[in-house]
């Protein structure tokens, strides 16, 4: 895959899983994703979203292995946390990166045991992840990426209070949006918990849209 500086064993999983050319939207945002800036991203169902942040999150944290997470990534439902943890399972394959998943389904006691054992990547719903940043003291100090997926769904649920109280929690990360379409509530969201975000708006054919009312996001 034709990427700035992409990690060798990251395109060696890509290649591997016949992922050789990067879409209008990952060669859009790559480059800033990988500077550490925090972005909204706002791109049609179907384009590569999910994609993009499991290859983003590899670039950042392939390397080494740490006790404490850090990328944690919210999703909607038990079914997309199974379906990023696969996507890391495929595409990360020459990082050992220790990914994991959890949801209102798991057993909360085994789900804190595995990970205080040690892991990379928390994925999550947001009432699964809220109950277990109240409930156990885990260090987020190494976080380095808090990730927001299928924003649009999960805002329509008001979990706002939910992901702003995780976020409150992490004093320095780089925050990323995903998402459908920008909304109010997106726009109040990303205003309290991104610094200076990049606005990527993609159209429908997969170019970049710039929207030039957007005042309070910054646009690449």
């Amino acid at each position: 895959m034709k990427l700035k500086k992409i990690n060798e064993k990251l395109q060696d999983g890509l290649i591997e899983n016949g992922l050789t050319e990067a879409n209008a939207l990952q060669l859009e945002t790559f480059s800033t994703i990988k500077s550490g800036a925090d972005c909204v991203i706002i791109s049609p169902k179907g384009s590569g979203k999910t994609t993009t942040i499991v290859l983003n999150v590899i670039q950042q944290l392939a390397g080494k292995n740490e006790e404490s997470p850090r990328a944690l990534i919210i999703v909607e439902d038990k079914a997309k946390v199974l379906e990023m943890v696969a996507l890391f399972e495929k595409y990360g394959k020459y990082t050992n990166l220790e990914v994991y998943g959890v949801n209102e389904k798991g057993d909360m006691d085994y789900d804190k045991n595995y990970i205080s054992t040690g892991i990379d990547v928390l994925i999550g719903t947001p009432t699964k992840l809220n109950d277990m940043f109240s409930t156990a003291g885990y260090n987020v100090n190494r976080l380095k990426m808090l990730i927001l997926d299928d924003a649009d769904p999960i805002l329509r649920l008001r979990h706002e209070t939910k992901i702003m109280r995780i976020s409150g929690s992490i004093t320095k990360t780089q925050r990323l949006i995903f998402a459908e379409t920008l909304t109010e509530r997106i726009e109040i969201l990303a205003d309290k918990m991104l610094v200076e975000p990049f606005l990527f708006d993609m159209d429908e054919e997969g170019e970049e849209e710039l929207d030039e009312e957007e005042d309070d996001i910054q646009e690449e």
